[in-house]
């Protein structure tokens, strides 16, 4: 199968992902699994490309780590995208992860409103549905840190690129 898009992707520090994974935990304890793409840290994605644009991708992953330093956000809040398909926490929207994505875009027009987000499962509507109290209940906002960027193709999953942060705060 040919790949479909690239996707930039800001990644979350070490503490975040293991809160996360422990979400996480909590929903398959309870016999939820979804059909998320597995083995992805928990990320937050902030643009994306056709697969015939990777050079320019990297190109503007590269500059993009080189204009910014470890970037903190809060996880304060979680949702569902509508037709419900896809639960996720989120960070609030503020002026540093604003400026991060906007440094991370195409020169194309954007083909979506962006929602900052971290997916905690992907399923069917009745699935997620079942699977929200059980999230509530575990779920306690957090300040996190995006320590990094990496690119990745997507169908068949491959990570194309990794950027660590060069910028100075």
């Amino acid at each position: 199968m040919a790949e479909q898009f690239l996707t930039l992707m800001a990644d979350l520090d070490g503490e975040a992902q293991t809160r996360l994974s422990g979400w996480y935990h909590s929903l398959q304890e309870a016999g939820f699994a979804g059909v998320q793409t597995p083995g992805l840290p928990y990320h937050i994605s902030l643009s994306t490309f056709p697969p015939d644009q990777e050079k320019e991708a990297t190109e503007i992953s590269r500059k993009a780590a080189a204009s910014f330093a470890p970037v903190p956000v809060h996880i304060s809040h979680i949702g569902m995208f509508a037709g419900g398909k896809i639960l996720f926490a989120a960070p609030e929207k503020d002026a540093e992860l604003t400026a991060l994505q906007e440094a991370c875009r195409s020169g194309s027009p954007q083909q979506y409103t962006w929602t900052p987000h971290t997916t905690i499962l992907i399923d069917e509507p009745e699935t997620i549905h079942a699977a929200l109290p059980i999230f509530l209940k575990s779920f306690v906002p957090f300040k996190a840190r995006i320590t990094g960027l990496h690119l990745c193709a997507f169908w068949p999953t491959r990570e194309t690129g990794s950027f660590d942060p060069e910028g100075k705060r």
